[in-house]
């Protein structure tokens, strides 16, 4: 696949001075200590390509730090139907702090599958979710695995205030770009409908998202609130979201969303909203994006957010 750069916009700034406003004691973990998920004994150790880290988005989790720097933000929704974020990042992009991070789901696992061979940091994971961790393409990083590079923040409680020094993990990232699936960038299509507001809502989560002629980004609201993120563009991606085998500790089913598949998407850039289709065959290959008529879909350079919701 071609090499492609995300170029992001200046919000990152704030997001660079809350970091440093944040104080807390470091999470010692165990280090990588020998091949464990992920991992390969080869000659130089593991070459980490680009990030994934799981963050928390209930109302004490934010705002949140770190977050203007990632190239591609994945919406999901979790138990009880609120929602999680999955923030990828290329290394030239890394800010010096991400957070807060919570734990990882099995949708992650197959969503991440067209990043390559990531690194995810995440806060943990319930043991009978560990397998499949174990198992999958990716190098698995929670706290215990990353010596460190994880810290508790004294500004808020727990769950709430784990938060990642990326520049720690090890593998370093590396990748000085990313390769994601079925992405391109450059003018946008024709036609497509005026829109200068779109509403994504899950059972228990909202998010906003309202045109800035004047930024050419979208300015995002979470749950009626709004923040510092600004996307260029968002795309909203119907697809099937079932329960899975999987519960929390209150018995609440955790919902399993399919990114593997076929289904309809509205791609929202420029302040116009685009008809589209998405199509991925498995959880190796791309998503690729195109129009009702089957040609490739462009992107805005900048910021993408991709919100799953269901059909």
């Amino acid at each position: 696949m071609r090499r492609r750069t995300f170029l992001l916009g200046s919000a990152g700034a704030a997001a660079g001075s809350a970091a440093a406003a944040l104080t807390g004691c470091t999470i010692e973990g165990n280090g990588p200590g020998g091949t464990g998920p992920g991992e390969e004994d080869g000659k130089g150790g593991v070459t980490g390509t680009v990030l994934a880290v799981k963050i928390d988005n209930v109302g004490p989790a934010r705002p949140h730090t770190g977050l203007a720097e990632a190239s591609v933000i994945h919406v999901e929704q979790v138990e009880s139907g609120l929602s999680r974020l999955l923030a990828v990042y290329a290394a030239e992009d890394l800010p010096p702090v991400i957070g807060p991070v919570r734990s990882a789901r099995e949708t992650d696992l197959a969503l991440l599958g067209q990043y390559g061979r990531p690194v995810l940091a995440y806060s943990g994971a319930q043991g009978k979710l560990q397998p499949l961790i174990a198992d999958a393409e990716l190098i698995a990083r929670p706290p215990e695995r990353s010596s460190g590079a994880y810290f508790r923040s004294a500004d808020r409680p727990a769950p709430h205030n784990l938060y990642l020094r990326p520049a720690r993990l090890k593998p370093a990232i590396t990748a000085r770009d990313l390769t994601p699936a079925g992405l391109r960038f450059g003018p946008p299509p024709p036609g497509g409908t005026p829109t200068a507001v779109r509403t994504v809502r899950f059972p228990s989560a909202r998010f906003t998202f309202t045109w800035s002629a004047a930024k050419k980004r979208w300015q995002v609201a979470m749950d009626g609130a709004a923040g510092a993120l600004a996307p260029a563009t968002v795309v909203v991606q119907k697809t099937r979201v079932r329960d899975s085998r999987f519960h929390d500790r209150w018995g609440n089913s955790s919902p399993y969303t399919e990114t593997v598949g076929s289904g309809t998407a509205v791609v929202l850039r420029d302040g116009r909203a685009y008809e589209a289709k998405w199509e991925r065959p498995d959880a190796r290959a791309e998503t690729v994006y195109t129009s009702p008529d089957g040609e490739r879909l462009s992107f805005a350079r900048g910021q993408l957010w991709i919100a799953y919701v269901k059909r």
